[in-house]
């Protein structure tokens, strides 16, 4: 009987696996057990083809003491609970037994927990339960006086007898299988024996393992049949055969219960019995046998018959007929295109086989015929191919002997250019590209190829031209093709079965060579023009223009100045900066590409002549020469300016004379050697690099005759006054004067001729120097200068002052102290330095350490009180002299010192405690959460309080910023910043400031976010 169909609350099936000893435990558990629960019990184990089992007996005692039952056990259970569950053999005490069971029945339920403490029962609640239930069961039956046993056990095929005793015998009577009432039949015999009722079960089967019940009346009473399978034996053994292809083998076999269920298998796999299975399964009685109509080699092996009681096994060889070929395959040789026959005879001659064609299988088709008829074997293709060619070979199947012939297919050679379309067979290529033409042709056996240019013979292990043959094309490649790669190539085919060629045209293209180099022919300010000869060879294809680059001499970088092509050979390039050196280059280009450029211009330089000079006036005139005044042109350029040209003629002429030879930086100009009273127009021109400018004439003519002009002396604004020098100190005056002819300058100093060792006088056309190298005291007084022309005279005096530092006060004293106050007086000092004393500093000193102190500056009264002096100190004081250059070297000091002295006073110093400033960081203002737009700088900004000062770190996303030169930090007076410079969306997070000091630290946090510009 199959126990899983009775698992439920009585009996638990349970498998687990250990993945590391893999091993499967299988635990059956019985709850609780009955006495008909005792018998023998067996596990079977199947896995694919493999079976094993055990078996084992129950024994089911009857007897259990109820306080070892109701006992807790102290001791721990088993990890595993065991594969059958029995009640633990009570623990024989030394008291004599009690039946514990009767005393409680007769019990009161107020007595109940002295009776369990009595005789140690602990679990009472579970003895109350199990009470309450056997009072139950205790209940008189009125229909049954004896009902049926729990269970029964039969073996299969075996009698069993169902009986019950009715307390009622006229009480009708129904017996039910599995809910379902049985009628009266051969198997299911009812019987009757005074108040007994028996149900007889013959020949018991599997199907008659099931619940079965018997009503009276409104009760019934149920009870459970096991129906016990007895192992089917094996009683005669499979006998092992031996036979040949295509023969009949039965294997037969004989168990000891008829309609036994057996399992055939070959190589322990169970073979398949199906309609369409070449095995057929028969059964008779108890004889099985296993039956193969057609035999073949592949069935031999062990097979074997598995029952519940063994198995049987027995080996099948089967061997192949010997094979005989009385005709066997013949090489042929078939020109392309025609039929090809092959055939063979073997012997047996139902034996299938397969046709090979170099190791692959042929498999029939529309060009393709397999036949077979008894020994004789065909195969047939149509139209024969150059692939159809190889060692063909014929396997009978399930024999390792084959039969093999060659097949040769023949084919004369071709070249086919028409696949190439070339038009004229003519291959243009690029120079400096990789040429390849495969040309495909055909022939069998695969053809000789010669490829030829002229009479050299291009052979395939060339370096850069070589030619190659493979199965059904023949190549020419050159790897960098070249101008002189151009011309006929000739393809030779030889084969057996006969000889083709064939030409190509291989033209190369190229760019064109560089043109000649250009030449600058003209220049202006901001433009130039250039010229250029084409390039001697044009690529084999026509010259569609020209590309013209710039750059400056100094510089790498080239720019295009024209993206349409040019035409012509001439350009002018525009838009350029006066004075850069410039050089030039040009591009040919045809219909393959840009040419390489030409070699650069030779520098030049976009220069523009000047304006013309501007304001030319007569400066002077006499009897010979003419003096002309005139200021630069406005606008110079790039060239610069070179000098002047200064040129005139007499009026009414046209004949314009060079003055000068030489050009002159100066705008002035003296123009020699002229007539006397004679007439002259006068013109300058401006000189450059690139050329002359428009010239300035001057509007009227100029009479060359002198005139006279009075003396005049122009007096600087700062000479008009007295003008001060401190001594040491250069003195250089430039006094402007006028008058024509040239003037006559004379100096006196208070009225007496200038020591010229001691000043130096310079005099001009125009103007008269004075020059003092090192000034000293002595240099000071008044200059006059007197200027004469013929009978004209001007003049003026020029007061100068050397100034130097003064002399210390004369005669410092203490006039009187008081209380805290000091009154002193003194004179002033007896060299005043040339200059009027503009002050005095007083400064006093401690005796007890003489270390001066600047009580009072640039005082200008020559006596004073020195308050707010400290009482018991005595005092020195002394005082410099000051003017317009300075302090004086020297200070008086008074001679006597002044003791600051208070009577019936007593000072008592109080004892101060110093207060400890020290604390911990405390952020006195936290960071708060911030937005930020992507682009503009970012501050975060805190306020921390702490003494010693303390250390601040900067984190962001808990790691320190260091060393960033995107973010800058400050600290000043406890306020800590963080700038973030132009921040991206990146920059975003979480930031911290953590202060420490050896008192403790603080952090506070915040949260940036970093939001695109215009808020997207």
């Amino acid at each position: 009987m199959d126990l899983a169909s009775k698992t439920g609350k009585h009996l638990q099936l349970k498998e687990t696996f250990d993945r590391r000893t893999k091993i499967h435990t299988f635990e059956m558990h019985i709850i609780k057990a009955k006495d008909n629960y005792a018998g023998n019990y067996r596990c079977e184990v199947t896995y694919k083809d493999k079976f094993d089992s055990c078996s084992f007996d129950l024994e089911v005692k009857g007897f259990v003491d109820i306080r070892s039952a109701f006992k807790r056990r102290a001791w721990p259970q088993p990890s595993h609970p065991p594969l059958v569950s029995c009640p633990r053999e009570p623990k024989q005490d030394e008291t004599p037994e009690v039946d514990v069971w009767e005393i409680l029945k007769s019990a009161r339920p107020d007595q109940y927990e002295k009776i369990a403490f009595e005789y140690g029962i602990t679990d009472l609640r579970g003895l109350l339960k199990r009470l309450k239930k056997t009072k139950k069961e205790e209940k008189k039956s009125e229909a049954f006086a004896k009902k049926l046993d729990p269970a029964y056990q039969v073996d299969k095929g075996g009698k069993i007898r169902l009986v019950v005793d009715l307390a009622d015998p006229t009480v009708e009577l129904k017996w039910y299988k599995n809910g379902q009432e049985i009628r009266p039949t051969p198997k299911f015999i009812f019987e009757q024996k005074g108040t007994q009722r028996i149900l007889v079960i013959n020949n018991c089967g599997l199907n008659d393992d099931a619940a079965y019940s018997v009503a009276a009346g409104e009760e019934k009473c149920t009870t459970e049949l096991f129906v016990k399978e007895l192992p089917v034996k094996i009683t005669k053994e499979i006998e092992a055969v031996k036979t040949t292809v295509n023969e009949r083998i039965e294997l037969e076999c004989e168990v000891s219960e008829e309609g036994a269920q057996v399992k055939w298998c070959k190589n322990g796999v169970e073979v398949p019995t199906g309609p369409r299975s070449r095995y057929r399964v028969k059964s008779e009685g108890l004889k099985h046998w296993l039956i193969i109509d057609d035999a073949s080699k592949e069935d031999t092996g062990t097979f074997s018959l598995m029952a519940s009681g063994g198995t049987s096994e027995a080996k099948v060889q089967v061997e192949l007929k010997p094979l005989k070929i009385i005709q066997d395959l013949q090489d042929m040789t078939v020109l392309l295109g025609q039929p090809l026959k092959m055939h063979c005879e073997i012997f047996p001659g139902n034996v299938p086989g397969r046709w090979y064609r170099n190791g692959q299988l042929i498999q029939s088709n529309d060009r393709i015929n397999i036949l077979q008829r008894a020994k004789n074997h065909r195969l047939e293709i149509v139209n024969s191919t150059i692939h159809d060619a190889g060692d063909y070979t014929f396997v009978p199947e399930g024999y390792t002997q084959s039969l093999c012939a060659k097949v040769h297919i023949v084919d004369p050679p071709r070249v086919h250019l028409e696949s190439l379309n070339f038009p004229d067979n003519t291959v243009t290529i690029v120079a400096g590209n990789k040429l390849r033409v495969e040309i495909p042709i055909s022939g069998e056996p695969a053809p000789r190829v010669v490829w030829m240019k002229g009479e050299r013979v291009i052979l395939d292990s060339g370096h850069r031209v070589r030619a190659e043959t493979f199965s059904d094309y023949t190549s020419l490649t050159i790897d960098i093709a070249e101008k002189e790669d151009t011309g006929n190539y000739k393809i030779v085919l030889q084969n057996e079965a006969g000889e083709a060629g064939a030409s190509i045209k291989v033209k190369v293209v190229d760019i064109p060579d560089p043109p000649e180099v250009p030449l600058v022919t003209e220049v202006g300010g901001d433009w130039c023009s250039m010229t250029w000869e084409p390039p001697i060879y044009d690529g084999g294809s026509p010259i569609l223009g020209y590309f013209i680059e710039r750059k400056k001499k100094q510089s790498s970088r080239w720019m295009r100045l024209n993206f349409d092509l040019n035409k012509e050979t001439t350009f002018e390039p525009k838009k350029m900066i006066e004075g850069v050196p410039y050089e030039v280059r040009v591009f040919a280009v045809n219909a393959i590409g840009v040419s390489k450029p030409s070699e650069p211009s030779k520098a030049f330089v976009p220069l523009a002549v000047t304006s013309e000079p501007t304001m030319l006036v007569v400066d002077d005139v006499t009897d010979t020469t003419v003096t002309m005044k005139w200021r630069p042109p406005e606008t110079i350029g790039a060239a610069g300016l070179d000098g002047y040209l200064v040129e005139y003629c007499i009026e009414g002429s046209d004949d314009w004379r060079v003055t000068n030879k030489e050009l002159t930086e100066k705008t002035k100009y003296t123009i020699t050697g002229l007539p006397p009273e004679a007439k002259i127009l006068v013109r300058v021109r401006a000189i450059n690099a690139a050329g002359a400018s428009t010239p300035r004439t001057l509007q009227h003519s100029i009479l060359v005759k002198e005139v006279i002009e009075p003396p005049k002396i122009r007096i600087p604004r700062h000479l008009k006054q007295t003008y001060t020098r401190k001594v040491g100190e250069a003195v250089n005056l430039v006094i402007p004067f006028m008058g024509k002819p040239r003037p006559k300058v004379s100096w006196l100093k208070e009225g007496q001729t200038v020591d010229p060792t001691q000043v130096t006088i310079r005099n001009t056309d125009c103007d008269s120097i004075i020059f003092i190298r090192k000034a000293e005291r002595k240099h000071s007084g008044k200059y006059d200068m007197k200027v004469e022309v013929e009978n004209h005279v001007d003049t003026a005096i020029i007061d100068i002052q050397i100034v130097d530092l003064p002399g210390p006060p004369q005669c410092v004293k203490i006039d009187e102290v008081w209380g805290g106050n000091v009154a002193l007086d003194w004179t002033p000092p007896k060299d005043n330095g040339n200059a009027a004393i503009t002050g005095y500093t007083i400064q006093k000193a401690d005796k007890k350490t003489m270390e001066w102190y600047t009580c009072i500056e640039h005082y200008h009264r020559t006596c004073i009180t020195i308050t707010e002096l400290v009482v018991g100190n005595e005092y020195f004081f002394r005082i410099y002299s000051e003017n317009m250059v300075g302090l004086s070297e020297g200070a008086t000091q008074t001679k006597d010192s002044a003791l600051i002295v208070k009577e019936g006073m007593q000072l008592k110093n109080p004892e101060y405690i110093d207060h400890d400033f020290k604390e911990p960081p405390k952020f006195t203002q936290p960071l708060i959460n911030t937005f930020a737009i992507a682009g503009y700088n970012a501050t975060l900004n805190c306020s921390v309080r702490a003494n010693p000062r303390p250390k601040v770190i900067w984190m962001k996303n808990k790691i320190a910023i260091i060393d960033d030169p995107r973010y800058r930090m400050f600290s000043n007076q406890g306020v800590c910043t963080l700038e973030i410079r132009k921040p991206s969306p990146y920059d975003g997070g979480m930031y911290s400031c953590k202060a420490i000091n050896d008192l403790g630290d603080a952090l506070v946090e915040c949260k940036l976010e970093v939001k695109g510009q215009f808020g997207l």
